[in-house]
């Protein structure tokens, strides 16, 4: 007679096998990745953007006003003296006269924004503004004293006149304004010693001067 331990042991081993699938169809099994997460680089935080200050607007620069080649004259607001101020290429050269024994040369030149300050002598000072080209408006401080003014453009015949000449050993120097309307006002002064000067005529220039025939020809810088 045959054993039957073969085939129960088969046996056993079917019905643990069915066990085993029935366990795990109730339970499930989760099947765990074995790839590693990969981490994420840190992250850098980007400097803060730094401020500029705004640089401060340049101060605008003075309107350069037209300044024309002419002549300007006039009289003190006293009525006491008289101004001529001629201009050529931003330079101007003025004449202050009282007409019997006080006069004054001055020179500078014409600023961008039509303001001069002109000097002369013992410090003689003239301060005026060329206003839109047509007039001059200023003051003179000529041997300590203060003279406001305000100078016309002059058309020819009117305007400054100047003669310098040798008479009889002695140094002459003959200034002429001429003013709106004909009138003149001049000195003429002989080694330093001033006094009224003649009339000129304003078409040629022509004067005499202590007998001597002079041309005084315009005045410019």
């Amino acid at each position: 007679m045959k054993r039957p331990g073969p085939l129960i042991t088969l046996l056993v081993g079917l019905l643990l096998g069915l066990f085993m699938l029935s366990l795990n169809a109730t339970t499930g099994t989760k099947t765990v990745s074995s790839t590693p997460k990969k981490e994420s680089p840190p992250v850098t935080a980007s400097p803060a953007p730094t401020k500029t200050s705004a640089s401060p607007s340049p101060s605008p620069s003075p309107s350069r006003v037209p300044v024309p080649d002419a002549s300007y004259a006039g009289r003190t607001d006293d009525d006491s003296s008289a101004v001529a101020v001629t201009v050529r290429d931003r330079k101007a050269i003025a004449y202050f006269c009282d007409g019997h024994s006080t006069e004054s040369w001055l020179k500078g030149d014409v600023k961008d924004d039509g303001s001069m300050r002109l000097t002369g002598r013992n410090g003689d000072e003239l301060n005026g503004t060329l206003q839109q080209g047509k007039r001059i408006h200023g003051s003179v401080d000529v041997g300590g004293g203060h003279y406001a003014f305000t100078a016309d453009e002059a058309k020819k015949p009117s305007g400054l006149y100047r003669a310098t000449t040798t008479v009889r050993g002695a140094r002459l120097d003959g200034g002429w304004i001429v003013l709106p309307g004909g009138k003149q006002v001049g000195i003429v002064t002989r080694d330093s010693r001033a006094s009224a000067a003649p009339a000129i005529d304003p078409e040629t220039g022509a004067v005499t001067v202590d007998g001597q025939q002079l041309t005084a020809r315009p005045a410019t810088p």
